[in-house]
């Protein structure tokens, strides 16, 4: 990956951060953290993966998200300067749900270990 796409990665992760925290806030989405940016090589896709604390609420923020995604990516072309900002497209980041399921496996191993020694 060449330096140039992940400094744009690093920056679009920044910027959107700071319009979620100060421009967005809508008290309905609870605790969102933006957790990752992959862009395209011809950077006209930037991938953002968020993180919902309250997973019931996972799918109703994709999609308020979704509703205001042309405000996000105008206020993202007025804080950065590059030739074209990349069309914004959100994902749901569920890898602490793997390692809460693999946290909860290697408990479960270990308390059927400590059975089998008594």
């Amino acid at each position: 990956m060449s330096h140039r796409i992940e400094k744009v990665e690093n920056l679009i992760k920044e910027e959107i951060s700071f319009i979620f925290l100060r421009k967005l806030q809508d008290p309905s989405l609870g605790f969102i953290t933006i957790t990752n940016v992959k862009v395209s090589p011809d950077l006209r896709i930037a991938k953002v993966y968020i993180s919902v604390f309250e997973k019931d609420k996972r799918e109703f923020v994709l999609e308020k998200i979704g509703a205001v995604t042309g405000y996000i990516r105008s206020e993202l072309a007025s804080r950065i300067r590059i030739r074209f900002i990349p069309e914004l497209r959100f994902y749901i980041d569920d890898t602490l749900d793997y390692v809460e399921k693999i946290e909860n496996l290697i408990k479960k191993i270990h308390k059927d270990d400590n059975k089998g020694d008594k």
